[in-house]
């Protein structure tokens, strides 16, 4: 599967690596946050107020003052909103940068009576017209969650930066009012009422003024992000499905990830062509790719350029979790990206797999002990199942499932028993019981997808938590020796992460780096699966296939390893439900990941 992959154009392109195209949004993002702080300070303190202007302005009418503050507050607080959306390109925030900067500057004028503070405004006018073809950036879906954060962060802001503008007074302030009054005055005035707090002449106008503009900006952003105009979420389509199946059947033999990309909860962008495909999700603004593109190689580059252009497009952050050594060359060639090892996956050769030997006396002892206790074994595609035995498996599935958040993105289907997916390959573990439960004598289930034609790779583990320890090492094998009959030769087991750091870090010779990098994932294991996916895979004596993650930049590791972990749904930013409405509230579903922490322990 290695070898050279020449590009779209038949030979090899070189990569040149000039400035970063988003240098310039970047610049402007951290210019308007500069210029929304002055902004606010303008509005805010006094004595920032002063200037050589300041006596000829007198002449201007005096109402014009608490205006022009709750304006120059209000400009502020917009610019610091928007300055990470001009960073990601985003079009909408350069609409309303470009007309809210001459605003602030009208205001840096009236009300600070500055020719400085307004031609700071305008130096960033500039730029913004100059460069406006680096923001073409399209929305992000549409959050209720994004309004919520508006509302939860922005009245607490306001809350925050009222107190310092009832409190940025004092020599005009009447008597002492204690901060309980000043919080008071806050609150009522971010709702436009009139508070405990006194102040001399126009002051009272001016704090008034300020307060009711935060107040209408929380409840404006707020109410803008709960309505703006949809832009469509990602989502597999059934045309989509039918031509990613046509390239499966011409290539999938060559990934083992391949059949994943049929999950419905994918994007996919296909090459001009049409041979090659890259399926995709966006989370949290990082549009996430999953293994190999699908198709023929020769076209990969096509699919590839697509990806990156509909990232640039949205200004998503674009990444790969998971391709192969062949998936990583042609990756890091073609868009100038870097890529870094994130673990391996365990492949069993069936013609190579025996339960003889010193290696495998583990294994055999534990299969051995449940088969003496009474538990048999049934191999079969999904298309030889009965309709009322299939939705059993389906609703065990749901039921064992170890954890509330389903997971799995990367190596996960999603779904069992589709009539599409007549090929998959199902393991069940049984057992007759005096008293049978909801799911007769079922006690664990494993699913396989396809991997081309002589292959699976494994999707789901599910067992009855009252079933034996031991039901994953017994349906693998299980399905080991089954293989030569369904025309198997090949199984993918699990992916392990850091397989590498933690099997030479346990070595005699590890130098204290690998030891460190080794005792650091042991203890993260606790938490995630590293160690004991590991240590599982291990028993099967597998050969180990490496995988990699693709990035754009060192600083994007963190926000795409956030990402992955939403994607694969370690980390849930859902609104947790009462558990009496869990299961009323969504179509039951099986869980696409591979195995809980709970499962492989048990095992």
């Amino acid at each position: 599967m290695s070898g050279e992959v020449p590009s779209r154009s038949g030979r090899a392109r070189r990569i040149v690596r000039g400035p970063r195209p988003e240098a310039v949004p970047a610049l402007v993002g951290r210019a308007c946050a500069v210029v929304g702080v002055l902004d606010i300070a303008a509005g805010v303190f006094p004595r920032f107020r002063h200037s050589r202007m300041h006596a000829l302005a007198e002449v201007l009418p005096g109402s014009l003052g608490p205006f022009a503050a709750a304006l120059s507050l209000s400009v502020g607080v917009l610019l610091l909103l928007l300055a990470h959306g001009l960073k990601r390109r985003k079009r909408r925030a350069w609409r309303a940068a470009v007309a809210l900067l001459p605003a602030g500057a009208v205001s840096q004028f009236v009300y600070r009576h500055s020719v400085v503070g307004a031609l700071i405004s305008l130096a960033l006018f500039v730029p913004l017209v100059i460069h406006r073809d680096e923001f073409k950036a399209l929305p992000d879906p549409r959050s209720r969650w994004r309004a919520l954060a508006n509302f939860v962060l922005m009245s607490a802001g306001s809350v925050a930066l009222g107190l310092v503008v009832v409190s940025a007074h004092p020599k005009r302030t009447i008597g002492d009012p204690s901060l309980a009054d000043r919080l008071t005055h806050v609150l009522y005035g971010l709702f436009g009422f009139e508070g405990p707090v006194d102040y001399e002449g126009s002051t009272s106008w001016t704090v008034a003024f300020s307060l009711g503009a935060l107040g209408l900006i929380t409840a404006v952003t707020t109410i803008y992000l709960a309505f703006r105009p949809e832009h469509p979420a990602a989502h597999l389509t059934e045309a989509d499905e039918v031509q990613l199946r046509a390239l499966l059947e011409k290539h999938g033999a060559r990934d083992s990830l391949g059949h994943f990309a049929l999950r419905r909860d994918k994007a996919v962008v296909f090459s001009p062509s049409g041979k090659a495909a890259v399926t995709y999700r966006v989370v949290s603004g990082v549009m996430l790719a999953s293994g190999d593109p699908i198709g023929d190689v020769e076209a990969w580059p096509g699919a590839i350029e697509r990806f990156m252009d509909e990232a640039k497009a949205h200004s998503w952050t674009p990444a790969v979790m998971g391709c192969s050594e062949t998936g990583g060359e042609v990756w890091t060639r073609e868009t100038g990206l870097d890529a870094l090892e994130l673990g391996d996956e365990a492949v069993v050769d069936v013609a190579d797999f025996s339960l003889a030997g010193r290696a495998m006396r583990n294994v055999r002892q534990m299969v051995k002990r449940i088969e003496r206790a009474g538990y048999e074994t049934r191999v079969r595609r999904i298309r030889d199942l009965g309709d009322a035995e299939l939705e059993r498996i389906r609703r065990a599935a749901e039921d064992w499932r170890g954890t509330d958040t389903e997971r799995g993105f990367s190596m996960a289907l999603g779904r069992i028993g589709d009539p599409s997916d007549g090929d998959c390959l199902i393991a069940t573990a049984h057992k007759a019981d005096e008293t049978p439960g909801p799911y007769g004598d079922l006690k664990a289930i494993l699913h396989f997808v396809p991997w081309g034609t002589d292959g699976v790779s494994l999707d789901l583990m599910r067992r009855d938590r009252a079933a034996d320890p031991g039901m994953n090492e017994l349906l693998i094998v299980a399905a080991l020796q089954a293989a030569p009959k369904l025309g198997v030769t090949r199984i993918s087991l699990n992916f392990a992460m850091f397989r590498s750091a933690l099997a030479r870090g346990e070595k005699i010779g590890a130098g204290p780096v690998l030891r460190a990098w080794r005792g650091l994932l042991v203890f993260l294991s606790r938490w995630f699966q590293i160690e004991s996916l590991y240590k599982f895979n291990a028993k099967f004596q597998p050969r180990w296939e490496p995988r990699f993650v693709v990035y754009r930049a060192s600083g994007d590791l963190p926000r795409i390893g956030l990402a992955a972990m939403q994607a694969e749904g370690f980390l849930s930013l859902a609104l947790p439900l009462p558990r009496f409405l869990r299961r009323t509230t969504a179509p039951a579903r099986p869980c696409p990941h591979h195995a809980t922490e709970r499962d492989i322990r048990a095992a």
